[in-house]
């Protein structure tokens, strides 16, 4: 094996956070197990998250990435944290505690917790207080090979999931996570902002037993994407005025009012991030309802109405990443039952069967796979297939 690599990398020195966008392809070497525990993966095949595109606007993680790299005394970080790989080399302690080995097929939890903090004795691993990131905090997998720590791997079983959409199972799974935050048998609800999570929930949604599901996008090529996958209706919001970017369309609840009896949805999961959007959701709620929040904002929020908030008893559930491993079991019960069809739409739908998703590393180029990124839901870089 070469001791020199392919990676996709942001460098501090080179690029400057400020000062550029998106990932510079070069050779690196190959990392070299240190510890007992780890392994070295060789990379399929690579999932292009939403947060590689705030890393790819510079709009994104820039702290968490510039403060590891100063702490590591290094100027270069391999982006990425999706992946589906085949283990190469295994540390003795990988082997005889985690019972893993050469050829082994394997996704992991993008979160690599210390377990050691208060959280992580409490069982609340998903929140650990020290964790560090795949691709952001520590070098990822937007490379040929990787180490990891065996704890944090799933074994995958590629006759029952194809290697495309295993290697998206970590995004997956933040949507499994969020439909998990209360039943969703026979509810209303609504999904607010029909991103790829906001897309991958949809079909879990559905496979959880809703009885309605409502989509809410303003982008027109991702609301025909929800409807495809089985929104019952998928409604425009309108945009909020320049001076109250927070507020929400009074139209867009009448509207799910008139699609709910009056009463408005059960459960309204806000994807997007934006103010407005985290006001939607809230206003289109049932009294006693529950409003799952995903996207991410950076900075200060304003809640419309926090006295409504209170008096109609509304829960608000931030969520997170993934329960470890709770949240996995469930993604791959949901990914190998071919029966509910939802592997089979995660691949021709948001994947669009491969075709225009899927860039070979060795033909990748920046402005090309900038176009490829703006263009579908979720993008795959091929590495050895």
């Amino acid at each position: 094996m070469s001791t020199m690599m392919t990676a996709l990398t942001f460098d501090r020195e080179r690029d400057g956070w400020d000062r550029s966008t998106g990932l510079v392809k070069e050779q690196v070497p190959v990392p070299v197990l240190s510890a007992p525990d780890e392994v070295l993966i060789r990379v399929k095949y690579a999932g292009f998250c939403g947060s590689d595109r705030g890393i790819w606007w510079r709009k994104a993680f820039g702290d968490m990435i510039l403060g590891s790299l100063a702490e590591e005394q290094k100027s270069r970080r391999i982006v990425g944290h999706e992946l589906l790989g085949e283990i190469v080399e295994v540390g003795h302690e990988a082997a005889s505690r985690f019972g893993y080995r050469k050829g082994d097929v394997v996704s992991t939890e993008s979160h690599i917790i210390c377990d050691v903090c208060y959280q992580c004795k409490a069982g609340d691993v998903h929140v650990c207080a020290k964790d560090k990131i795949i691709g952001i905090s520590m070098d990822g997998c937007f490379a040929e090979y990787l180490k990891l720590p065996a704890k944090s791997l799933w074994k995958t079983d590629l006759e029952k999931i194809r290697p495309e959409v295993a290697a998206v199972q970590e995004p997956f799974g933040n949507a499994v996570h969020a439909c998990q935050a209360t039943d969703l048998r026979g509810k209303s609800v609504a999904i607010v902002g029909c991103g790829t999570i906001g897309l991958f929930a949809i079909l879990i949604a559905r496979g959880m037993g809703a009885r309605q599901v409502i989509g809410i996008e303003t982008d027109p090529h991702h609301a025909d994407l929800a409807r495809q996958l089985g929104c019952d209706v998928v409604l425009t919001p309108g945009m909020p005025p320049a001076d109250r970017q927070h507020a929400s369309d009074p139209a867009l609840r009448q509207q799910i009012r008139d699609l709910t009896g009056g009463v408005g949805v059960d459960v309204a999961m806000e994807m997007a991030g934006f103010n407005s959007s985290l006001n939607n959701a809230i206003k289109i709620t049932r009294r006693g309802g529950h409003v799952v929040l995903f996207g991410v904002k950076n900075g200060d929020g304003v809640i419309e109405d926090l006295h409504r908030v209170v008096m109609d008893g509304l829960q608000l559930h931030g969520i997170v990443g993934r329960q470890i491993f709770g949240t996995w079991e469930i993604t791959k019960r949901l990914l190998e039952d071919r029966s509910n069809g939802i592997q089979d739409a995660v691949f021709k739908t948001i994947l669009n069967g491969g075709v225009g998703t899927q860039v070979d590393i060795r033909d990748w180029e920046k402005s090309a796979f900038e176009a490829v990124i703006k263009q579908h839901p979720k993008a795959l870089i091929k590495f050895a297939g």
